[in-house]
């Protein structure tokens, strides 16, 4: 199995006239955890949701180059977006758990993909919830509503959910800047207990956060990937003055 499970080719993407990512070319390890870092208005938000094209919900956009999963352009025309998203799920900014039990959160995926045929689902859902580190928390309030979490409970519901569906890479768009400091180290934490078995990216602006949880990191400026490489080598040895610069708190 090819290492890399995402190949970004001559990747360009466009609202309207606004040539928004320019010319990306990267590669995405399979089971490693990858942080996309950059100023605001960067383009990190734009290429993470390129990755399981929910920027197509977007009037106007269109991209150039290619995206290949497992060697499959994302972007052909065969390709069923709906069966993408669940090979390629995400997680969002603020948790958004649905306004319905906690069980029926983390069940509604597989329900609507037919995956919990044979009685299995109650094992889908304790699975998805151990998965998440939410199963303890929760197990004797599946029945209430999700709303009822807190934040942090709510935010690993919302991974559990996108586990249920059984992905193979999991987005995170800055999973943790609306948490806490006690939960932004659980969700940290739990990214690298799913780093085992999922491949990750996540965008974050927070610089310890990539450096403490990513295995590769990305810096973008201006809609151009300026540097890609392992993180300890792009925090501690940058090649480009621009990513030193930014790190190091000069430009940004």
């Amino acid at each position: 199995m090819d290492e890399n499970i995402i190949e970004v080719q001559d990747f360009n993407f466009y609202y309207g006239e606004f040539h928004a990512l320019k010319d990306l070319n990267l590669s995405i390890k399979r089971n490693k955890i990858t942080a996309l870092i950059g100023p605001s208005g960067c383009g990190k938000s734009t290429f993470l949701r390129s990755l399981n094209r929910m920027n197509d919900t977007i009037k106007g956009t269109r991209v150039e180059g290619k995206i290949l999963l497992d060697g499959k352009n994302i972007y052909d025309e065969d390709v069923d977006v709906a069966v993408l998203r669940q090979r390629v799920g995400m997680v969002f900014q603020r948790p958004n758990p649905f306004p319905q039990s906690v069980y029926d959160n983390v069940a509604f995926g597989p329900r609507v993909l037919g995956m919990a045929k044979n009685g299995d689902l109650d094992a889908i859902v304790e699975e998805s919830l151990r998965g998440a580190a939410l199963w303890d928390e929760v197990k004797d309030r599946l029945d209430e509503s999700a709303l009822s979490l807190n934040p942090g409970q709510q935010q690993r519901l919302c991974i559990a959910r996108t586990v249920a569906v059984k992905p193979e890479v999991i987005l995170m768009d800055e999973p943790a800047s609306a948490l806490d400091p006690v939960a932004t180290l659980s969700i940290e934490e739990l990214m690298r207990q799913l780093a085992e078995n999922y491949t990750i990216v996540i965008v974050t602006h927070n610089m310890q956060q990539a450096a403490r949880v990513s295995d590769w990191t990305g810096f973008f400026w201006l809609g151009r990937l300026v540097e890609f490489g392992e993180t300890d080598q792009v925090f501690r040895a940058p090649k480009e003055e621009l990513t030193e610069a930014y790190i190091t708190g000069r430009r940004g």
